[in-house]
């Protein structure tokens, strides 16, 4: 009896905790995700809006740090975000070689962001894969047939700053 009630424990304790998933995170003030920010990344970082203008001169942009609001996390892994700009306009981010995830507690946080910034023009097909990651509906996921010319970073190095 005594084995039993072991066996169904542990199975049970099992199911559980493989439901629960990792720990959200509370992307507290000064965290920092991927690579160091540093000092002078902080400092010279510059709007989600003047990345945007930098881009229309100059297509790709290496070494760049930016500040911005995080409005989207990727729900599936944290491998992804969007930050708004002031614009209203909104930019993607992905991590570099998914070195490293994101909680979905950095919503609406503003970081500090290092990496490399492009214009890009993302396929129907990968709009549509992000959809589904952000868990959009199967109508709103039809509903993208265009591609799309936007500003793409990808990210070494996140820090929460506000």
């Amino acid at each position: 009896m005594k084995k039993i009630i072991l066996t169904l424990s542990l199975v049970l304790g099992t199911m559980i905790f493989a439901q629960s998933g990792p720990p959200a995170g509370n992307a507290s003030l000064g965290e920092i995700y991927g690579s160091e920010v540093s000092d002078s990344a902080l400092k010279t970082a510059v709007s989600a809006t003047e990345l945007e203008e930098r881009l229309q001169k100059n297509n790709k942009l290496e070494n760049v740090a930016i500040k911005g609001r995080v409005e989207q996390v990727c729900e599936m892994e944290g491998c992804w975000l969007t930050i708004k700009t002031d614009s209203k306009n909104r930019f993607f981010v992905k991590t570099k070689d998914h070195a490293f995830l994101v909680p979905l507690a950095l919503r609406g946080k503003n970081v500090v962001l290092t990496g490399n910034a492009e214009m890009k023009m993302t396929s129907v097909k990968e709009l549509q894969h992000y959809a589904e990651d952000a868990k959009k509906s199967k109508e709103e996921i039809a509903m993208i047939t265009k591609p799309k010319q936007e500003v793409n970073f990808m990210a070494s190095g996140i820090k929460v700053v506000e």
